[in-house]
């Protein structure tokens, strides 16, 4: 069941890489920063992900990043989902993320997989949600 939200940011994409394009399915490389909160506390965030066009059309894509907060605490996160291009020309995506850290404020964090919606629009920002699964 969706949690409570636990995280949001916005920001903009900070660079894109062509990896392959290998049997027609392009793959790519996207990398991010973004500002907003976690669990209440002022966050930096950033990563990357890498992407899969599949057949279909849709997207699949795995990430890593990190959190930091103004205090110097920071996470490590690992995620995947799956994506969409919309009309506008940007991707929305869902999936799952888990963190990791040591900072005792986020701990919680630890034991749960959160789950997010991610949007790019088609000038680079974007903006995400994070969600805790219960």
């Amino acid at each position: 069941m969706l949690g409570e939200l636990i995280g949001e940011e916005q920001g903009e994409t900070t660079g894109i890489r062509v990896l392959s394009t290998d049997g027609g399915h392009a793959v790519l490389e996207a990398s991010f920063q973004a500002t907003g909160t976690l669990l209440g506390a002022s966050a930096k965030d950033m990563g990357t992900y890498e992407s899969v066009t599949r057949a279909d059309g849709t997207l699949f894509g795995q990430g890593q990043g990190i959190t930091m907060t103004a205090d110097g605490e920071t996470l490590s996160w690992h995620g995947d989902g799956v994506g969409h291009f919309t009309e506008s020309g940007g991707v929305s995506w869902r999936g799952a993320i888990y963190y990791e850290t040591t900072a005792e404020r986020f701990a919680q964090l630890n034991s749960i997989a959160a789950v997010y919606e991610f949007e790019t629009d088609e000038s680079g920002r974007i903006t995400a949600k994070v969600y805790e699964w219960k």
